[in-house]
């Protein structure tokens, strides 16, 4: 939905399963109409599209895209930007560091990335603007050498300058929007901006970067990094590297004890990965790839004040049980600093995709009553600052 100042409002349909665009498009008319009738009756609705590489393919065909556009209109419907982070099948299997797979290192993401612009494109952005967010570049796991390093930089460069001829061809200004995440190639603050600043040491022509790059802030992501929000977001939109897109979600956190990391133990599931950072009463922030890692270790560590897991919970949920809270705080302060200076920003997106891997007892028994709710909570939360549907 359109909010004031110039905001759109989505949800991601990462939450849904669909791999294939017959898949994809019957989640959009079984659950997405759905939530739309639910928190904006009679409003233009905007769709946080998620694509996996075989849907974009599908979707590619002339009559397929011509009936995609004209469901659009006739639901009064638009999509303000897509999740181009996971490629393949992202539920129903293991996933883990494979959503890094294939990474900007491979000729196969920046080909799909291209993809996604060019469907967008073609479905007419009402604003002449459109993200679409990707992975941080790599997976730090995966060791990428020097050269290797190189040539993902020089294919993110190359989807600015396809950007920049979508710009001159058509008026469009996309922005690939980079997504910080723990233990990715770019996790925090100061990651990001070193990062962004090689891009432009490296770029063929001058202004690609700053035309076409920018950032997805992950509100679970970074809260994981334990940096402040406003100084975060103001850092990384001073030095070159601006925020341009924000996914509305919080991460699991705990202070550990016996209870809490038992409780821990049974959120342990086989689909995603769930990366830990942990903090120290000296400020040190360590990190585990995942639940079994941080749980070999972190018993052992009396100086771990807190820790943090990379597993996203509905937004509205402040506290669980046996110990377990979520990062909703973090959430909240990135919301006060968007109401500062909203024109600066297009979409803001919720993100929990982990319905179907949340306990029984977190989760709704049907995925369009927790978003419905998410929405609500975020609703009621931009309005005291200010930001209304329009």
């Amino acid at each position: 939905m359109k909010l004031s100042s110039g905001l759109s409002l989505a949800y991601c349909t990462n939450v849904h399963r669909g791999e294939t665009w017959p898949e994809t498009f019957r989640s959009l008319q079984e659950h997405t109409l759905r939530v739309r009738d639910r928190v904006a009756a009679g409003q233009s609705f905007a769709i946080g599209l998620r694509l996996s590489d075989q849907a974009s393919r599908e979707l590619m065909e002339v009559e397929t895209g011509r009936e995609f556009r004209r469901w659009l209109e006739k639901e009064n419907c638009y999509v303000a930007g897509i999740n181009g982070f996971p490629f393949a099948s992202f539920h129903g299997r293991t996933v883990k560091e494979n959503v890094f797979s294939p990474d900007w290192c491979q000729p196969e993401r920046l080909a799909y990335t291209q993809r996604l612009f060019n469907l967008l494109g073609d479905w007419g952005p009402n604003d002449s603007r459109g993200t679409v967010s990707t992975l941080p570049g790599t997976f730090k796991g995966f060791a990428r050498k020097a050269m290797e390093q190189k040539t993902l930089r020089e294919n993110i460069l190359k989807c600015a300058q396809f950007l920049a001829r979508w710009r001159d061809r058509s008026g469009i200004a996309f922005k690939l929007a980079l997504e910080p995440e723990p233990l990715g190639l770019i996790e925090n603050t100061v990651e990001t901006i070193d990062f962004f600043e090689q891009l432009r040491r490296e770029e063929p022509a001058a202004g690609l970067v700053d035309d076409f790059l920018g950032v997805c802030f992950d509100t679970c992501h970074f809260a994981l990094q334990y940096e402040d929000a406003a100084k975060a977001i103001h850092q990384l939109n001073t030095s070159g590297a601006p925020v341009v897109k924000f996914h509305l979600s919080s991460a699991l956190r705990l202070k550990p004890s016996a209870a809490s990391l038992q409780r821990l133990a049974r959120l342990h599931e086989p689909t995603y990965l769930h990366q830990c950072l942990g903090k120290t009463t000296a400020g040190e922030v360590v990190r585990f790839k995942d639940i079994p890692e941080a749980l070999q270790v972190v018993p052992s560590l009396s100086s771990l004040e807190e820790l943090r897991v990379h597993f996203h919970v509905p937004v509205q949920v402040e506290t669980l049980d046996n110990g377990l809270s979520s990062t909703r705080d973090y959430l909240q302060s990135c919301l006060d600093v968007i109401a500062q200076s909203p024109q600066r920003y297009h979409e803001l997106e919720i993100e929990t995709y982990t319905w179907e891997v949340l306990p029984p007892a977190s989760r709704t028994a049907d995925v369009v009553d927790q978003i419905a709710a998410e929405y609500h909570w975020v609703l009621d939360e931009l309005k005291t600052r200010g930001i209304k549907p329009v």
